[in-house]
């Protein structure tokens, strides 16, 4: 018997809704009976969502496209869930990042969630009733230094508005949450393990055991897949989660080894 996850005719932007987490969110909440409107910087050839808006959003007008999207086909939105992010830094450590490699990945992990809040915030205020949610990241508590410094710093200060966010707006009937994802299967990770395993001589498994070695290890011995953490954002999303606000939810297999 499944659980009514009481997500039908909700209407929800997804972020970054076209590919690993963000299209298994979507498709999840298309599945749930929801009301989807999917972002990303480009439109896919099939789009699983009821309606998709191709935006940059790490530039405002991106966002403003986004927000006319909600309105012009929604007419507001119950849930919103900020997939988006990522990191295009180079490896070297703190001596590789300049000005525009900070300014990168904060205008990626944090300023687009900042932004559509703002923009679309109000309109929950107005009704007293709506879920935010913003996928953060382990990296904010397990930083690689040689590569990821600057996202992992982007990303903690996401978590920081995010629970600063909560704290104003939860006594307002908005709940705000986050979800910290440890590594996840995706098509661009499936593709790194495969490039690592080919430069070590190895298989596929190999070039994931590279990355795990990597992260201190995963005790629950791989990634977790994208419909793994969909299923947690649905549930935090629902009314079966209305108590639940101002936490983060790690979904990382054991990879972060303290309490």
């Amino acid at each position: 018997m499944s659980m009514n996850m009481e997500l039908e005719g909700k209407r929800v932007l997804v972020t970054a809704g076209t590919k690993g987490v963000g299209k298994a969110v979507v498709d999840l909440f298309c599945e749930l009976g929801a009301k989807v409107l999917a972002t990303a910087r480009e439109r896919p050839a099939k789009a699983s969502a009821d309606i998709f808006v191709a935006a940059d959003l790490t530039t405002s007008e991106g966002c403003d496209a986004v927000v006319a999207g909600v309105m012009n086909h929604l007419g507001g939105v119950d849930v919103i869930v900020h997939v988006l992010g990522g990191s295009s830094a180079p490896a070297g450590g703190f001596a590789a990042l300049g000005e525009e490699e900070w300014r990168r990945e904060l205008n990626l992990n944090l300023f687009p969630a900042v932004r559509l809040d703002r923009a679309l915030l109000p309109g929950m205020l107005a009704r007293q009733e709506g879920v935010i949610i913003h996928v953060t990241s382990i990296q904010r508590e397990l930083p690689l230094p040689e590569s990821t410094t600057a996202y992992a710093a982007a990303k903690a200060a996401l978590s920081t508005y995010s629970k600063s966010l909560s704290k104003e707006v939860t006594p307002k009937g908005i709940r705000v949450v986050r979800v910290a994802p440890g590594w996840i299967e995706t098509e661009a990770s499936v593709a790194l393990a495969e490039r690592l395993a080919l430069q070590a001589n190895t298989d596929y498994e190999g070039g994931k055991r590279i990355i795990m070695d990597s992260l201190g290890g995963i005790p629950l011995g791989r990634p977790s897949k994208p419909v793994e953490v969909a299923n947690l954002i649905a549930f935090l999303a629902s009314p079966r989660a209305a108590a639940i606000t101002g936490t983060e939810y790690v979904i990382d297999g054991g990879t972060i080894p303290t309490v």
